[in-house]
């Protein structure tokens, strides 16, 4: 099968490679529909800190947020999962340990990431295996790229409910990127006011077109009560704007990574009694994500900015916008287009 490989910083090729096989427990799926991500990048740049801590190492195959149709099934697996529709968690816990004993598999010490981390191979390939227990069925209402935006949304989805507004409180989303933007339509649905901060104008008139009326210039953010703010940046330093803007006894929801270290105040935290939340996975968040788009409460379509095949995901990762792409932030490739 041809498969999108990495096999150093900047460096790739679309390869000829042997298919995968169901072991036990295992299913492979035909994947219909893959998204880049900003993890994807970092592995593409050389900064993804996996590679330095020994999680991760080139030859690497990407591709963790994904939709496609279970081609085979290996021992021990339900016959019935053949040809479904479906959407896979990205985080494999050991399946022993304590952490995963307790339901917090995508914590797990021990953990796989599919496409990022203990050399299990991603989506960005004609076909994929992984294991039964990580797979999310599709009802027909959640297309292939409904499918690859739910691993997506299952994070946001997270962040908002971290967030636990009340119909009528003021929420504050910092950086109106993929994930900024789904957990800002996540808050929409509880009846919040939803006010968005970016730095470029471009992701500012989008989100605008999105039909969110509250959106500001870092510049130029008026001095509200923000009953809680979800960091969705990957800027250092707005972790602790985060924290100075929320109102005391107000909730502070961190899910954007920058580059380098960030710094808070624990001095403000406390003093405003503010609790603060970390989010990491959408593992918890899946299903309810999957509810939320075949109900269409929530759809992140307009996100979607161009679908490309393999051969363009490099220039995809290295920061090329495609040709007649449209104003979303998010890439989708489909591995069989070429």
């Amino acid at each position: 099968m041809r498969a999108f490989v990495l096999t150093g910083p900047g460096e790739y090729a679309v390869q000829e490679v042997a298919a995968p096989v169901a072991g036990p427990g295992e299913v492979v799926v035909d994947v219909e529909r893959v998204g880049v991500c900003g993890t994807d990048v970092e592995f593409f740049t050389g900064a993804m800190a996996y590679l330095h801590q020994g999680h991760a190492a080139y030859p690497m195959r990407l591709g963790h947020e994904w939709a496609g149709r279970v081609a085979a099934v290996g021992d021990g697996v339900d016959p019935g999962w053949l040809g479904r529709r479906v959407m896979g968690d990205t985080m494999l816990g050991c399946g022993a340990c304590r952490r995963c004993l307790r339901g917090h598999q995508h914590v797990c010490e021990k953990r796989q990431e599919v496409g990022i981390r203990g050399h299990r191979p991603g989506a960005l390939a004609e076909q994929l295996a992984v294991p039964a227990s990580s797979l999310h069925a599709l009802p027909d209402s959640v297309d292939a790229v409904l499918g690859a935006l739910v691993e997506p949304g299952g994070n946001a989805l997270r962040a908002a409910e971290a967030a636990a507004p009340h119909p009528g409180d003021r929420v504050l989303v910092l950086g109106p990127g993929t994930i900024g933007l789904l957990a800002a339509m996540f808050l929409r649905t509880t009846g919040a006011e939803v006010h968005l901060m970016g730095n470029t104008g471009s992701s500012l008139a989008f989100a605008r077109a999105l039909g969110f009326e509250h959106v500001w210039a870092e510049d130029a953010l008026p001095d509200l009560s923000f009953d809680a703010v979800v960091d969705a940046s990957n800027a250092a330093h707005l972790p602790q704007r985060a924290l100075e803007s929320v109102e005391p006894s107000g909730r502070v929801v961190y899910i954007g990574l920058a580059g380098e270290p960030s710094r808070i105040d624990t001095r403000t935290l406390a003093l405003k009694d503010v609790t603060a939340v970390g989010i990491l996975s959408a593992s918890p968040g899946l299903d309810a994500t999957i509810r939320a788009y075949a109900a269409g409460s929530v759809d992140p379509r307009p996100l979607v900015a161009a679908t490309v095949g393999l051969d363009t995901a490099g220039p995809v990762l290295a920061g090329e916008r495609p040709h007649g792409a449209g104003p979303g932030p998010k890439i989708h490739v489909d591995p069989r287009s070429d």
